[in-house]
């Protein structure tokens, strides 16, 4: 439900009565992952989405039901070979759905911690006994916790120490807990949905490559900084969209900011002074993707410099260069989208190669890091 936090916040100020419904679990092609969300309010008004479509009638009179009997209740949905009215799956794929009326409790507090940029995780019991379904709790970073899983207190340090471990890879997913460690007579199933502070992506050289990638890293959900030593191209001006423009030497900028192993590097810069410095740092920091523009020739060039400067082969192994997928582009624009659809491609482990006539998955589980501010696997 945090992917929809933002207007459920406004809902909660405004006094609203309204259900959610959420993605708990998937099987096979299914097109949206847990943590997806639809909700409903008292006035029939719906934000979000669970099946991108198949199924959202069905489970906008789930949330309509909880609303007026104030229960949680947990539905599956598949395709139906058999009857091709049914209400199912078109794409062959089930998911299971956790509807729940929002009356209070920690909800109000997850929704403003997503909505103010807070880490925190929002850990819901979705699978176990019929009394504890939708109980949650709401973990923070120091290990600290609010709200209760049906008055288990074993069960709630149990699960808080789940969700902070979820929290801490920036993690959205569901988590298993025994019988023992829940306490309360048999296994319990938590979804976890981690808010954390939007992922970074560094642009380096303020060219019109470089405006074209901001666009696109913004609208992929990242916060977005440009970065160049020429302060005559570094405006913002030229990078209305970019969240920071920071006029420093590239290397000595990356060598002072903060990244993490959610962190994207594009170079841009195309300039061996520039290059050099810069990709000796950026490839031993613990960042998600490193990619550096540039001619095969430029690339050759590059790596011979690298290696001169103490580079190991590891660490050029690690270089994404001549940045971006083959998809033919030449605009500044067709670009950005190749060297989007890398950064997407390394962090979803897809193979980048096209889904007409492969075998490959559509979606692939497991995402090696999140891709904002929510954490998911979608």
């Amino acid at each position: 439900m945090l992917d929809i936090a933002e207007e459920l916040h406004r809902w909660v100020e405004q006094g609203r009565d309204f259900a959610v419904a959420t993605v708990v679990a998937v099987g096979g092609s299914a097109p949206r992952q847990p943590g997806a969300a639809l909700a409903v309010d008292s006035d029939g008004t719906a934000i979000g989405s669970v099946s991108g479509g198949c199924v959202e009638g069905a489970v906008y009179e789930l949330c309509q039901q909880a609303i007026e009997d104030g229960r949680t209740v947990r539905e599956s949905f598949g395709y139906s070979d058999e009857d091709a009215f049914a209400v199912g799956l078109t794409c062959g794929g089930i998911i299971d759905i956790l509807v729940t009326p929002v009356r209070g409790g920690v909800y109000p507090a997850a929704l403003a911690a997503a909505v103010s940029g807070e880490a925190a995780a929002l850990a819901r019991i979705v699978s176990g006994p019929e009394d504890l379904l939708g109980q949650a709790l709401l973990v923070r970073p120091d290990g600290s916790y609010e709200g209760g899983l049906g008055g288990h207190p074993e069960l709630d340090r149990t699960a808080a120490g789940e969700a902070l471990a979820m929290l801490d890879a920036g993690r959205t997913g569901t988590v298993e807990i025994g019988a023992d460690g829940s306490r309360c007579g048999q296994p319990v199933s938590l979804l976890v949905e981690s808010s954390v502070p939007a992922p970074r992506m560094i642009v380096f050289g303020a060219i019109d490559f470089a405006s074209a990638l901001v666009r696109v890293g913004k609208f992929l959900g990242y916060h977005v900084t440009v970065c160049d030593a020429r302060p005559v191209f570094a405006t913002r001006l030229r990078f209305p969209d970019a969240d920071e423009i920071v006029v420093e030497w590239p290397h000595r900028y990356l060598e002072s900011t903060e990244v993490d192993g959610r962190t994207v590097l594009c170079v841009l810069t195309h300039d061996a002074k520039f290059d050099v410095p810069l990709l000796r740092t950026a490839l031993r920091l613990p960042v998600a993707y490193v990619g550096a523009m540039g001619s095969r020739r430029t690339h050759e060039d590059r790596n011979k410099r690298l290696r001169e400067v103490g580079v190991t082969e590891l660490e050029l192994a690690r270089l994404r260069s001549p940045i971006g997928l083959d998809l033919g582009a030449r605009t500044p624009e067709e670009t950005a989208l190749s060297i989007g659809a890398e950064i997407v491609a390394n962090r979803r482990g897809g193979s980048g190669v096209s889904l007409t006539g492969a075998h490959t998955p559509i979606h692939h589980d497991g995402p090696r890091e999140p891709a904002g501010r929510i954490g998911s696997v979608a």
